[in-house]
């Protein structure tokens, strides 16, 4: 069986027979492409088998893994594909790496994160923890999509303050909305617009280094 997404690999240089690894997917934004992300965790793949997923749509100069009828609304059957792309991504690489399901991570920016939300959402506690940087959840997702328990689920979610593309309090809604639920969430904001500062970067990165301890 051939993997349901195309996909960039990342893992520990020195594998041991005997042991299960973490994983993190990483999702980009529209019009990226997956080596566009890997800049943002490199170093990580000594703790982490990381999946630096593309998405299936092309969205010149790079991919998508959804389109947009309007602000804030993806196209919902474009969307609804999209997700079970990804769930199937998830089962597949379980099944064909060393890794530790107790132990999934999700990580993306702008459309990868909104997609790493609903994920969250949808699959629950098979999620261990969420990076969700300047993203949204769509509102047929809070009112439609069969929602788990997030009550085991962490999540790292930041968010630009002078935002241009995501408005900034889409992101303070995000945090209410999962603490809401009852997950354990981390909310970051930082004087940026839609993108990942130095500063971000290394909060989300030590926060999932300290989150696969516990």
């Amino acid at each position: 069986m051939s993997a349901p997404m195309f996909y960039e690999l990342r893992r520990p240089k020195e594998i041991k027979p005997d042991k299960n690894y973490p994983a993190l997917f990483i999702m980009h934004g529209i019009g990226s492409n997956e080596q566009n992300m890997l800049s943002l965790v490199n170093g990580l793949e000594e703790n982490f088998y990381i999946f630096s997923i593309r998405g299936h749509l092309s969205q010149p100069p790079g991919y998508a893994y959804f389109t947009i009828q309007g602000y804030g609304k993806p196209h919902r059957e474009v969307f609804d594909e999209g997700v079970s792309k990804l769930t199937s991504f998830i089962d597949y690489v379980c099944e064909q790496y060393p890794l530790d399901t107790a132990q999934l991570y999700l990580l993306g920016f702008s459309q990868g994160a909104i997609l790493a939300m609903t994920l969250g959402l949808t699959l629950g506690s098979k999620i261990k923890g969420i990076v969700a940087l300047s993203g949204y959840i769509p509102a047929f997702v809070k009112e439609e999509y069969p929602i788990k328990s997030v009550d085991e689920v962490s999540l790292f979610i930041s968010h630009g303050e002078m935002d241009q593309v995501l408005p900034f309090e889409w992101g303070v809604a995000n945090n209410e909305y999962f603490r809401q639920l009852g997950a354990k969430v981390t909310f970051n904001t930082y004087p940026e617009g839609h993108s990942v500062s130095l500063q971000n970067l290394q909060d989300f990165t030590n926060w999932l280094l300290q989150n696969i301890k516990n």
